[in-house]
């Protein structure tokens, strides 16, 4: 009489799509690491006004001025865009939605791992302002305001914050391509448009925007890796369940 054979766990990520899925492309510390390096440097750069990098701000801002300056109708569309479309409270808003969503899911941990991520963003961005102090440039004829200091771009941060986390989502919870594909286009769009309009309405430097990406990418990297190392030991919420879903 021939024995039954023990059932045996799906370790093959071809045999557990959920599991693909949740492998991330890029690893999240170095990235996070990186960024954080890089927006050090930066950062050192602005406060110690090299100049290399202050002609290139001010030729950049220069020359997207002048444009500005002689083209309303563009103007109005990229105050529309900034001002609107990619405004850091459109941006909370987009992200708003996804906690409700999550916690709709019953991920109320994941939900509020979002939501402390996004609100660590925007203090580090008014900490980061408060303690340089740039100016930002000033125009004989300037064609939009905006208040508080320049660096880094709460514009920038708030936009590459809210994609990074949505895309993160979407891979996390093994989402179609065709939906990952479809946000990674239109968060790209986003982070650098939002970039564009805020140098070319002259509110902002080049490095503004850049110190804004590099800050979100190390925060939004970061908290990916804290949370992923969390969530892959036994004592975490949730994790003998989703073990037993994948046996």
């Amino acid at each position: 009489m021939s024995s039954t054979p023990l059932p045996t766990a799906r370790t093959s990520a071809e045999e557990d799509p959920g599991r693909r899925a949740s492998v991330p492309r890029l690893p999240a510390l170095p990235c996070a690491v990186l960024c954080a390096l890089l927006f050090g440097a930066l950062l050192t750069l602005v406060v110690l006004r090299w100049g290399p990098l202050m002609s290139l701000d001010a030729s950049v801002a220069g020359t997207l001025h002048r444009t500005a300056v002689t083209e309303p109708g563009w103007t109005r569309l990229n105050r529309v865009l900034s001002d609107w479309v990619w405004d850091p409270w459109t941006m909370r808003a987009v992200l708003l939605a996804a906690v409700c969503l999550l916690v709709r899911r019953g991920e109320r941990r994941l939900a509020l791992w979002v939501a402390a991520t996004a609100l660590l963003g925007t203090g580090l961005q008014q900490a980061v302002k408060a303690v340089v102090g740039r100016d930002r440039p000033v125009w004989p004829d300037p064609v939009a305001f905006a208040h508080y200091t320049a660096f880094p771009s709460g514009h920038a941060l708030s936009a590459l914050v809210a994609g990074a986390l949505v895309l993160w989502l979407l891979r996390r919870t093994g989402a179609r391509p065709l939906w990952r594909w479809t946000a990674r286009t239109v968060v790209v769009l986003s982070v650098v448009g939002v970039g564009f309009t805020r140098v070319y309405l002259g509110v902002h430097w080049l490095s503004d925007v850049v110190g804004g990406w590099l800050l979100g990418g190390a925060l939004v990297a970061g908290s990916a890796a804290v949370h992923g190392a969390l969530a892959s030991r036994p004592s975490w919420p949730g994790t003998a369940r989703r073990a037993g879903w994948r046996s």
